[in-house]
């Protein structure tokens, strides 16, 4: 279509960078392959993010792999921007020089 998009992400490896890695390399492709992205891009994001998660966990446990990740993605579809993030990362967005809150980081007293 002609809708301008584009996606970031950032991943944070705890316990090596397997998980880290995997993430880098197969969250953007279940976000791109979701039939959802088009209409519905938070879905999209939330169960790529999960998707994600359950293709590594079957890898982690066949090859005993002990790793994990914080992970947080950001999709622009137009003029609209789509954020998801796992654990403890956390996103900051500038606005004509001020900081906009998009996100109330991840505290473990935190419900």
């Amino acid at each position: 279509d002609d809708v301008d998009r584009a996606y970031f992400a950032v991943f944070d490896g705890h316990g090596g960078v397997d998980a880290a890695n995997y993430s880098a390399t197969h969250l953007h492709v279940n976000v791109g392959l979701h039939e959802e992205i088009v209409t519905n891009p938070a879905e999209a994001l939330k169960c790529s993010f999960q998707k994600t998660d359950e293709m590594f966990l079957f890898k982690a446990k066949r090859e005993k792999l002990r790793s994990g990740t914080t992970g947080v993605s950001a999709l622009i579809v137009g003029s609209k921007l789509h954020i998801a993030w796992l654990g403890d990362s956390q996103v900051m967005l500038v606005q004509q020089g001020k900081a906009v809150t998009l996100m109330e980081p991840h505290k473990p007293e935190r419900e």
